[in-house]
Parts: structure tokens; C-alpha cells; sequence
């Protein structure tokens, strides 16, 4: 089988950046990128692998503020499961809107950080230390500094993650793919050099504002059964007000010539799911993050002349869900959601434009808790081995699994009451405590919990690898205030999913209930009190230092392998070209109108998916000149959320040749059209395939 070589990264106008990581010869994943190709069979391939972190380098001194920033589109090819519904997600046959890294490198005082803004189910700690590994000798920036955190979209590719549990159980297949995770880690590692070497003179403010009316608590009651929380009401418009409302939001100006400043970028924490779109939707997407980031992108650039790097990233979102219209999941309601959050984050970031400075404190601290070794702090113990409860496979309340969701001891809301002499308390562990490490060994759990906490300027960004619930969010901040010195930790901000992916974490009382978020809390009751106590301890014990790192010797990892990332195509090329004309579906209640058309090229594989593909043209002069249609002020291609791509098979069908070539098709979801105006779709130049026109139609 041909080896996959990742591209090289791309900026956001899909050209080549100036800087690139294709660290594949000599990276621990290269013995195993080959592997897993067969889909049965007895004997399963593993990848076997380590990385020795290496000591951070004592920078010099700098005065005022460097940043740099990138994005890099890390959409793959057709094939890979999607992680987020576990068995009820799809495999991804395309994408609706592009998965990307939006990366912001700061360079203050002797810190350096790069702040990873991913469209993925969660971070991953093969992917930090990888990427620290690559960019050690063409950056400053250490690994303790560089932080991946996610929007948490349920619609991304898995097959990245560190654990057998996670890479098994988030998607609808199963196996941890080398080659896809070398191709993000050499896009990543590149966006983190092109930030590094075009950085440049900055200001930076960091504010908060509040949105509500967007999102609800899916889990009210074991949110008001929090010992912390005074109005028990249960009343249905209660769980309106149940969710964390603060957006914050970091804006970054690079300094021009002349003292001007110009958008660098702006990073954006908010705590919303990322489950707007339906789990039986076979496209990539970004779900309704999407639409928040080009909203607030668009509105940035129509205000200022230029668009910065957007990127977002999850806060304290575990029981928080979308506030969808009953029965309308889709791309109508994660538009209206995504939108209306990115408006109001516009209105934070044009109110920050007064308070931008260059006197900026940036501090990075990092620890890994290796739990095999020590699961105690503060007298407070975690469950000596992870558990899944029955909660969990019911599934959550906005997509609970049908009829097991109806079963006693599965149902929401049914705790044991007997046998809870244990440390899962009253957890309905799947199987009983007893079976289930037979079919899930303590090895294939995330077992070393990564923490991180980067101070920007007057705001301490905490992370942590769970899902976390709105009032574990607050007593982790009340822990970190508690123990930090006086005016030493102004705004503290929680962030999950940072770094890795450990599903959820629950209060002790909200546990107690049972609910999905309590039976996906594998580590029992005590899991926001241990993680709260280890974040506090963290923050103390790097209080004055520049950056702070406290990982583990040697990370290693023993993870199954299947490789479902697209090979290059080989063989004679099929003649690349649209099938028939245009056609045009009318709207229904769900789903908007849309041009449509298909065209015949090579397989997935020959294709540069994260390059852009196809774009649409308009010509109010019957066909004579044609110019980029615009709609909205916002162009007509696949960089917004205007068209879809899918894979729609093999030309003939069963037929193995590569010849006869694969059908596409392209979508052109609620399009404006104009009488005397025609429109055309256009396939741009891509890998080594020619620029194809389509005809007419209007």
C-alpha cells in the first residue's frame, strides 16, 4: 500500500505558508503509518510508541508584546469515522464546513505559548507532544506552552486520541489512526512555525461578556441538586438560566507602520456542545462553531478591512446544550445559534479596541498526574480503576439511545441503592464492577491527566481534559482562588477538553444522580474534588515562575491501529468533468433549497481536501465575464458555509477500476439568485488536476 504523506499546511487563502513541519521520517508514528489497513482478521496491529519531553529552554528577556498567528484547514478526505455519537455517529463522506486549526503565538517577557483552537472532539496528548517534538528546533515555544484546546464538535474526525476507550468508543469505528495523526500533527506543528516566524509588535485585551437565550442546561435536575446551588426550582424555563453564560474573549492587534494597529486574531471560550447538527449527517463540519466563527470573522472584516486568524474553544459545557427548536437539529438551527452568539462576541471585541496594550503578562505552567502512581491530594482519592456507567450508553438527554434510554438502571435518574460500599458509589457500572475489566483493561483508559494553565495578561486560562459541568467549572475556580495570592488570579477562566479527552466530570452531587454526565464520570464521586485540588496546587506551584513544567518522564502509549485515512490515488486518471447541469431543489421545513451538481474525478485520495476544491461563479452579462459570486458580502466557495462536498462512490459502482473515477457532488445550500443573473460552478486547480468550468444555469 502506498504511503500517505500529509501535504504541507496552508494559510487561510490556501496557499502555502512560509513555514512547514513534515516531521514523518523521523516521527514515532512512522513504523506505523502502513498499518491497519486490513478490516478484519485475528490478529489486531498495534502501535507500540514514546516521547521524552524535553526541558524548556530559558528564553530572553523581550520587551512589550510579540504575537503571530495562522489558520490551518485540517479537513481530510472522505473515510474517516466521526467522533462525538459514538455507534450512532457516521462515517464522514465529505464536509459542509471546513475543519480547521486557528492558532495565536504571544511572546511576552521570557514566556512563549501558542494557544490551539481545534474543530475536534478534544485535544489529544500524542498530538501536544508531537507537536512540541516538531517545532522545538524552529520555535521557542515549549511544550508546557503549547495548548490544544477544541470546540467539541461532534461532527470532526476521531482516530487521534491517546486511549484505546476513546478511540474505540467515540466514533462508529474503532482503531487510532497513525497517518491522519501524523497529518495533524505536521499541519498544527506548521501553523505554530508560520505564527512564530511572521510574529511581530501586538496588543492584546481579554474581556468577558454574557450571552443568554442560546443555550439551556440538558441536565437540570442534577444541576439544582448541587448542595451550592440555592433555587431548587425545577420549572421548565429554569434550565434557560442554568448554564454558564460568559463568552471571553481574547483579541490580539498586530502593529503596523506608523503605530496603527490591524486584526491579528481573536480566541474565543464559550460553554455550548457542539451538537447542533444532526448525528445522521455524513459531512465534516464544525457544527455550530462554524457559524460563530465566520460570523464574527465577517463582521470583524467588514468593520475593519481585514479578517483576523477566529478560533474557539469550549469552557465549562458539559451539561450545556444548544437551545434548538424541538425536532430541527441541522445547519438552519446551528446557523441561527452560531450566528447570534457571533454577533454578540463582535460587539465584546469592538469594546476591547480602548483597552488594547503591549504590557502583557504571559506565564505557562504544565503537570501531568500519572494516576497509576498517585491518585490522592488533600486526602481526596480517585477510583482506583475507571468505570462506565449504564447512563452513559442511554446516552445523553438532546440524543439519548432509543429504548435503552427507557430501561431500569440505564434510565436517567436511577442511582443504586445497594452495594455502593465502593469507589464508584452509586454508579450502575455497565456490566457489573466485576465483568467489565474483562472486556475493558485498565490500559486502554486515559490513565495520565494532563493540566495546564496560561496566564494572558490579567486572565488565568485553566485546562483540563473532561467534559465539565457549569458548577464543577465554578468550584475549580473557587479552589484556584482560594489557594492563589492576593490579586494574583484577577479572572480565571476553565476550559475543557484541553490536551486530551477523559469524557466527563461530574460534582459529587450531580454524580449522585446518575444522569449521562455522572455515568461518563469514569472516576468516580471524588473526580471535581481531585481535579479541583490539582489545578490549585498547580497554580501555587508556579506562582512567579515563567514557565512551569511538571510532565511525565516518558509518555508512551499502546493504542490498536486501523488506518482510515484516503492513500493517493494510483493509476491511469479518469478525465475530471461535471456530469449533466445544475439542478435546483426546493426548501422544506428542515432543510434548505439548494443548487446542485456532480462531476467525476479521480478517488478521495488524489485530492487535497484541506486545499480549496470549488467555488461558484455569476455573470450578469449572459455568460460574456464571469467574477466570484458573493452573497451576503461573503464569497460563493467552500470556506464558508455556502456549499458541501460529498463522495458519492465509484462511477459504475463495483467496478474496481480507477478509471471510470469517483462521483462528486457539490451543494449550494440556500442560494440568493437574481433575475438576468447566471451562475456556474467552478472545480478549482487542486493536487494535480486542471481547473474545470461547469455550464450555466439560472
Amino acid at each position: 500500500m502506498t504511503e500517505s504523506t500529509p501535504p504541507e499546511p496552508s494559510n487561510p487563502s490556501g496557499s502555502s505558508p512560509r513555514s512547514s513541519a513534515s516531521g514523518r521520517a523521523g516521527s514515532p508514528l512512522a513504523p506505523f503509518i502502513d498499518a491497519g489497513h486490513g478490516r478484519g482478521g485475528l490478529r489486531k496491529p498495534r502501535a507500540r510508541f514514546g516521547v521524552t519531553p524535553q526541558a524548556a529552554a530559558e528564553l530572553p528577556e523581550v520587551d512589550g508584546l510579540l504575537a503571530g498567528a495562522a489558520l490551518v484547514d485540517i479537513t481530510p478526505p472522505p473515510g474517516l469515522p466521526k467522533a462525538g455519537y459514538s455507534a450512532n455517529a457516521q462515517t464522514g463522506a465529505g464536509f459542509h464546513s471546513r475543519i480547521r486549526a486557528a492558532i495565536t503565538h504571544l511572546r511576552s517577557g521570557r514566556s512563549s505559548i501558542a494557544i490551539v483552537q481545534l474543530d475536534l472532539l478534544g485535544g489529544s496528548p500524542v498530538l501536544q507532544h508531537l507537536i512540541a517534538r516538531a517545532v522545538a528546533e524552529r520555535t521557542d515555544v515549549p511544550l508546557a506552552g503549547i495548548w490544544l484546546g477544541a470546540t467539541h464538535t461532534h461532527a470532526g474526525p476521531g482516530q487521534f486520541l491517546g486511549s484505546d476507550f476513546y478511540n474505540i468508543h467515540a466514533s462508529n469505528k474503532a482503531g487510532f489512526d497513525p497517518a491522519w495523526t501524523q497529518f495533524l500533527v505536521d499541519r498544527i506543528a506548521g501553523g505554530i512555525i508560520e505564527a512564530h516566524d511572521t510574529r511581530g509588535p501586538a496588543r492584546l485585551a481579554v474581556g468577558t461578556t454574557e450571552i443568554w437565550g442560546l443555550t439551556r442546561n440538558r441536565s437540570h435536575d442534577p444541576h439544582v441538586h448541587n448542595r451550592t446551588i440555592t433555587d431548587k426550582r425545577r420549572d421548565p424555563q429554569r434550565k434557560w438560566v442554568a448554564v454558564n453564560p460568559e463568552l471571553h474573549l481574547i483579541r490580539v492587534d498586530k502593529v503596523a507602520d506608523g503605530g496603527a494597529t490591524e486584526p491579528l486574531s481573536a480566541a474565543v471560550v464559550f460553554s455550548i456542545h457542539g451538537t447542533g447538527i444532526s448525528q445522521k449527517d455524513h459531512l465534516y463540519n464544525a457544527d455550530l462553531w462554524g457559524y460563530l466563527k465566520e460570523e464574527l470573522g465577517h463582521r470583524i472584516e467588514t468593520d475593519r478591512g481585514s479578517r483576523p486568524v477566529v478560533g474557539a474553544m469550549e469552557g465549562t459545557h458539559a451539561d450545556v446544550a444548544p437551545a434548538l427548536r424541538p425536532g430541527l437539529a441541522g445547519h438552519r438551527e446551528a446557523r441561527r445559534i452560531g450566528c447570534g452568539i457571533g454577533a454578540e462576541a463582535h460587539e465584546l471585541y469592538r469594546s476591547l479596541g480602548d483597552e488594547l496594550h503591549d504590557d502583557v503578562r504571559i506565564q505557562a505552567a504544565f503537570r501531568e498526574v500519572d494516576l497509576s502512581v498517585d491518585r490522592r491530594i488533600d486526602g481526596i482519592e480517585l477510583a482506583a480503576r475507571p468505570a462506565v456507567g449504564t447512563a452513559l450508553t442511554a446516552g445523553a438527554m438532546e440524543n439519548v439511545t432509543p429504548v435503552l434510554h427507557r430501561l431500569p438502571t440505564f434510565k436517567a435518574g436511577q442511582p443504586k441503592r445497594w452495594g455502593t460500599d465502593n469507589s464508584q458509589g452509586v454508579k450502575w457500572v455497565l456490566g457489573s464492577r466485576w465483568l467489565q475489566p474483562l472486556v475493558l483493561p485498565l490500559t486502554g483508559f486515559p490513565r495520565v491527566m494532563p493540566l495546564q494553565a496560561l496566564r494572558v495578561d490579567d486572565t488565568l486560562f485553566v485546562g483540563t481534559p473532561f467534559e465539565t459541568t457549569v458548577e464543577s467549572g465554578r468550584r475549580m475556580v473557587r479552589a484556584i482562588e482560594a489557594g492563589a495570592a492576593p490579586g494574583d488570579a484577577e479572572r480565571v477562566v476553565v476550559a475543557s477538553v484541553v490536551n486530551d479527552y477523559w469524557g466527563y466530570v461530574a460534582t459529587e452531587e450531580e454524580y449522585s444522580r446518575q444522569f449521562y454526565e455522572g455515568g461518563h464520570t469514569l472516576y468516580g464521586p471524588n473526580t471535581e474534588a481531585f481535579t479541583s485540588a490539582q489545578l490549585a496546587r498547580l497554580v501555587t506551584d508556579s506562582a512567579g515562575s515563567d514557565v512551569f513544567t511538571d510532565a511525565v518522564r516518558e509518555r508512551r502509549w499502546n493504542v490498536g491501529v486501523r488506518r482510515f485515512l484516503a492513500s493517493p490515488a494510483t493509476g491511469p486518471a479518469p478525465e475530471r468533468r461535471f456530469e449533466s447541469i445544475a439542478r435546483f431543489s426546493d426548501p422544506t421545513a428542515t432543510v434548505d433549497g439548494a443548487w446542485e451538481q456532480t462531476w467525476v474525478d479521480v478517488a478521495p485520495g488524489g485530492l487535497s481536501w484541506h486545499d480549496p476544491l470549488v467555488l461558484v461563479e455569476s455573470s450578469d452579462d449572459d455568460g460574456e465575464t464571469w467574477t466570484p459570486a458573493e452573497q451576503g458580502g461573503r464569497r460563493v466557495d467552500d470556506q464558508g458555509w455556502s456549499l458541501s462536498v460529498s463522495h458519492e462512490g465509484r462511477v459504475g459502482g463495483d467496478d474496481d477500476s480507477e478509471v471510470s473515477g469517483h462521483r462528486y457532488r457539490v451543494r449550494w445550500h440556500d442560494p440568493v439568485m437574481r433575475f438576468g443573473r447566471k451562475h456556474r460552478f467552478v472545480l478549482l486547480a487542486n493536487a494535480d488536476r486542471p481547473r474545470v468550468e461547469g455550464l450555466a444555469f439560472d
